[in-house]
């Protein structure tokens, strides 16, 4: 039987999602609970990688196990055995084809920018103290939906068959003040993506590039230049990776 597990974790003291021989990882933390929990070695496929630093508020992986499973005693047990910045929310039955990287229709990431230092949010969001034109960056960020090839965004040396992407939204909102917000000008910034799939490093790539946009470093014009140029070289800089969320993932046979 397959079985998808719906959780969220805080990536500050992981190397990413991905198993890696020599640091800590968030699968490797989540096969050795499920491992010692069932009693069998459980290995654990991922809806996708996030890099070191990165959180995710909504993630996705699955398992195979031969017997039914007590879902709610699992989801106790595990929720008591995993470390506090990792969290189980549901355990799905799903038929045995199911897969949560190759079925995931749409993905969802927020990037969060403080704009006035706080001292809670360090591992949580970006500081950025500039003034930045959130209308312009507006502006720049509806041209995405222009294009679909997003080489100019992605790590080079990447290992894909394409770099086409259909993106579904991309757009900055002002976030809720926090303490000493009335000293700021723009208030915390939350820049809001969905694609069908993303390629490595895109969003943060994304974000420092539309950052220049906001400063006036770079047009309107730059930017679709940018895209077209399919050049890493000519993007933005790469934002820190503790702003980035991955904050929800869409199937079309999971009702959410």
């Amino acid at each position: 039987m397959r079985y998808f597990i719906k959780l969220a974790y805080s990536g500050t003291h992981y190397h990413g999602w991905q198993y890696q021989p020599n640091a800590a990882s968030v699968q490797e933390t989540m096969n050795k609970a499920f491992s010692v929990l069932l009693n069998t070695t459980i290995n654990l496929m991922g809806a996708g990688r996030t890099d070191s630093g990165v959180h995710a508020k909504e993630m996705y992986a699955h398992f195979d196990f031969e017997t039914p499973i007590d879902i709610p005693s699992l989801l106790h047990k595990l929720n008591s055995y995993l470390p506090k910045d990792i969290v189980i929310y549901d355990i799905i039955p799903v038929h045995d084809e199911a897969h949560t990287r190759f079925d995931a229709t749409k993905r969802t990431y927020e990037y969060h920018i403080n704009t006035f230092k706080d001292v809670f949010l360090q591992e949580q969001s970006w500081y950025f103290h500039q003034k930045l034109d959130i209308d312009l960056m507006n502006e720049a960020a509806q041209l995405l939906f222009n294009h679909t090839d997003f080489q100019c965004f992605s790590k080079v040396n990447t290992d894909v068959n394409t770099f086409d992407c259909t993106i579904f939204e991309a757009y900055w909102t002002r976030g809720t003040a926090e303490q000493g917000a009335d000293k700021q000008e723009n208030g915390n910034l939350i820049f809001t993506i969905s694609a069908n799939r993303f390629l490595r490093n895109m969003v943060r790539s994304i974000v420092g590039t539309l950052v220049n946009i906001g400063l006036h470093k770079n047009t309107l014009a730059d930017f679709t230049a940018i895209i077209e140029s399919k050049n890493r070289d000519k993007a933005g800089f790469s934002v820190p990776a503790h702003g980035l969320y991955l904050t929800k993932i869409d199937y079309d046979y999971i009702t959410q």
